[in-house]
């Protein structure tokens, strides 16, 4: 993690409302008008898992409503702010291939085998690859996916000694 400046330290997050599906719209055009008019917005977030809602990150409410002012896709500013640990849980993505293990069944959910069910054989953790054996198809045929196309389905058994 990085050292904050003490500019970036006195900033907060502010939600904005949106019209639905336009959340990359008004980010990008609000990103577009700070830089124009040099107002201070550090950063932008359009989650995916939010629609209809645009955090901003700034000094204070006044920069963010001066921004937002005009905008046709804008609803409202929500009133207050969030803190930092509200959102963390968005920003730090956690590894599919750190919890997949050889022999676990998963779900295909991207490429041309989606929705396919297979059995990992090898788990390659520093290409974030695995390779697996279709388990819906009449003979084995290994393939090697992107880790982040599997949806774990089941671990592997424990073997019993």
């Amino acid at each position: 993690m990085s050292v904050l400046s003490d500019q970036e330290r006195n900033s907060s997050i502010y939600p904005v409302k949106t019209t639905g599906g336009q959340e990359r719209t008004v980010a990008t055009f609000v990103a577009n008008r700070a830089v124009q008019k040099g107002k201070p917005i550090y950063s932008v977030l359009a989650l995916d898992t939010w629609k209809g809602y645009v955090l901003f990150e700034a000094p204070n409410s006044q920069v963010v409503d001066e921004s937002i002012q005009g905008f046709k896709h804008v609803r409202s500013k929500i009133p207050g702010m969030m803190q930092y640990s509200d959102i963390e849980k968005f920003l730090v993505t956690k590894s599919m291939v750190a919890e997949l293990n050889a022999e676990d069944t998963i779900e295909i959910v991207a490429g041309p085998f989606k929705g396919m069910r297979a059995k990992i054989s090898r788990v390659e953790k520093e290409k974030q690859e695995i390779t697996v054996s279709l388990l819906d198809t009449a003979f084995a045929m290994p393939i090697t996916i992107d880790a982040a196309y599997a949806k774990l389905v089941a671990r592997a058994k424990p073997e019993q000694k």
